[in-house]
C-alpha cells in the first residue's frame, strides 16, 4: 500500500502549480469553478487509484473544517 505523500512533491515549484490552478479558474462562474474542482479531484483520484491513499487525503483535507449541520449534536 502506498502512503500519502506529504513532502514537497513540486521540488520547490509549488507556486507554479498554484498559479496554474488559479489561471484555470480565471473567468469561470462560481458554478463552473466548482465543476472544474470536482473534475480535477476525480481525475487525480483516478490517477492515484489507491483508495487507502485517497481516504487519507480526504481526511487530511477535511481536518479542521466545521462539521456538517447534521453531524452537530
Amino acid at each position: 500500500m502506498t502512503k500519502l505523500r506529504c513532502d514537497d512533491g513540486f521540488a520547490g515549484r509549488g507556486d507554479e502549480f498554484y498559479e496554474r490552478l488559479v489561471a484555470a479558474h480565471r473567468g469561470l462562474s462560481e458554478a463552473d469553478s466548482g465543476a472544474l474542482n470536482a473534475r480535477l479531484v476525480l481525475l487525480l483520484a483516478n490517477h492515484i487509484g489507491d483508495l487507502a491513499v485517497i481516504d487519507t487525503a480526504l481526511a487530511a483535507a477535511r481536518s479542521g473544517l466545521a462539521p456538517d449541520q447534521d453531524e452537530k449534536t
